[in-house]
């Protein structure tokens, strides 16, 4: 008999230079501990996340993964909710996913809905083993992109007990169909696909990953107000972080394709934990999240809309992020067992 590889060891956490200095878009809280995790996904790929801890607690903690939005990294928006919900209770990670930011994986900057929504599971897998947390008190948050990734894996992974999405994307629709599905149609995604694969052809050749470029820069007169909202966030101190492909030079080009070849939410009907989609009165995302809460079941799920409250407004504007609100509904969904 052939002797064939018979490894079936978790892959090693790769050893990743970190920096060490507070390098967020948002000032440090003295009423948490911080400090630098890693762990390992399915897929071997080391990821790194920032650990918020309630300071003084003691016993098991309720816990949270925190990823978004799409294109960020853990110093920004999704860094904020974290030791936001630490000052309320929870331990939280905030991690970079797979090729990004401080994480591993190459080449950068690639994406993939397998992958990403792997991400969330493999922060669940380091959490359910961790001696400070509550392996029966497990959710996740996901902003932007990363909301509707964050439900896909909640679908997935009966472990987390309740997923928060905030100003949440669907990223194989807007990628399949463009935004308000303005170009649903099997021309125009043809046309995508025959200019993807073109980039294919051009990568290999070049030996090297077409970028597509962050968010836009200059910023036209004649911007769609979202994309001021995005400009005014990624590329303004308020939320610039050099790792940022958002505040950079983005996603690699054909990133895109399997986002036109997949889709998230086909079992949404058969989630039984719970969810709470948050969405802004006035953001142009809105769609997204209100299409999908049509499709879950159950009456462990809600619908949260913020009054007066566009898409970007729940990246970090602490007056309208229903922060108190979302720590009330995962306390309540992951209550502590006597």
């Amino acid at each position: 008999m052939n002797n064939l590889n018979t490894n079936t060891t978790v892959a090693p956490i790769e050893k990743l230079a970190l920096g060490q200095e507070w390098d967020k878009t948002f000032p440090k809280s003295d009423k948490v501990n911080h400090g630098k995790v890693t762990f390992v996904n399915r897929y071997g790929i080391t990821l790194v996340a920032d650990m918020y801890v309630p300071a003084g607690a003691e016993g098991k903690l309720p816990a949270i993964a925190v990823s978004g939005p799409f294109g960020a990294v853990k110093e920004q928006s999704s860094g904020l909710y974290a030791q936001q919900l630490a000052e309320r209770g929870f331990l939280t990670i905030a991690f970079d996913p797979s090729f990004t930011g401080e994480s591993g994986g190459e080449p950068r900057r690639v994406a993939s809905p397998d992958i990403n929504v792997e991400d969330f599971s493999a922060a669940v897998d380091f959490l359910s083993v961790h001696p400070q947390v509550d392996a029966d008190r497990i959710g996740i948050l996901g902003i932007c992109g990363w909301g509707g990734i964050a439900i896909q894996a909640a679908i997935n992974d009966p472990r987390i007990k309740a997923t928060v999405a905030s100003t949440m994307y669907d990223m194989t629709r807007v990628t399949a169909n463009g935004y308000f599905d303005a170009d649903n149609s099997k021309e125009k995604r043809n046309a995508s696909r025959a200019a993807l694969a073109a980039q294919r052809t051009e990568d290999y050749r070049n030996g090297r990953y077409q970028r597509a470029g962050g968010v836009v820069d200059p910023l036209p007169d004649d911007a769609p107000r979202f994309v001021k909202d995005y400009h005014a966030y990624y590329k303004t101190p308020r939320g610039y972080h050099e790792r940022s492909g958002n505040s950079t030079d983005g996603w690699n080009v054909t990133s895109a394709l399997p986002f036109m070849n997949f889709r998230f939410f086909e079992y949404a009907g058969e989630l039984d934990n719970a969810v709470m989609i948050v969405h802004g009165e006035n953001a142009h995302s809105r769609y997204f999240g209100e299409d999908t809460f049509k499709l879950l079941h159950g009456d462990n799920k809600e619908l949260l809309i913020v009054a007066d409250a566009t898409h970007c407004d729940l990246y970090d504007n602490l007056e309208k992020i229903p922060m108190n609100q979302i720590a009330a509904f995962f306390n309540t969904q992951m209550p502590k067992n006597d």
